[in-house]
């Protein structure tokens, strides 16, 4: 059993990283073996993110003050945080895979860039492209026209040094 001033240093703590991470997804995580345990916080350390068995309780007093205070109200059963303050959709797919694999393990709900979002909304976050695919998607759009001016120009240049060329060959020109 831990001692008062214990509990208070992890709720302090877990305070503290709920009001820096504007993303977190509250799970259930019943009947988890320790290696199925393994995998599941490789795979949220994988994608950027912090994972944490937490008490019902404990969550709820640390939560107080923070913008995921009202998703930790009223907890049921084996509760466990993954959060983060870089991508969510990374932890999202990393999280939706592992719940695939397995089913004992559950999203209850989650919070993205400070707003509440249920476990259907969880599952469209992890379906979308990573921030990365986003990036090279834009790069692309906004390089193409760019490129295209690029041929367009040569074009004239080399159509030019074509007609000069024939020109030449059928003479054309007078000296």
């Amino acid at each position: 059993m831990k001692k008062k001033s214990d509990k208070k240093k992890d709720i302090d703590a877990l305070h503290q990283d709920l009001e820096q991470s504007g993303n977190l997804f509250v799970t259930g995580y019943e009947k988890l073996r320790v290696d199925q345990d393994f995998e599941l916080r490789k795979a949220v350390r994988g994608a950027g993110g912090k994972y944490r068995v937490i008490k019902n309780n404990l969550a709820e007093i640390a939560a107080q003050g923070t913008p995921s205070e009202a998703v930790l109200k009223s907890l049921r059963g084996m509760t466990s945080l993954a959060y983060t303050s870089n991508d969510p959709v990374a932890l999202a797919k990393a999280l939706t895979t592992y719940a695939k694999a397995n089913p004992s393990f559950t999203f209850k709900a989650g919070i993205v860039e400070g707003r509440a979002i249920d476990v259907r909304a969880i599952n469209e976050l992890a379906s979308m492209p990573s921030k990365e695919q986003i990036f090279a998607k834009l790069l692309y759009l906004i390089n193409a026209p760019a490129q295209r001016l690029a041929t367009a120009m040569q074009a004239v240049g080399r159509n030019l040094a074509v007609v000069l060329d024939q020109g030449v060959k059928e003479d054309k020109f007078q000296a």
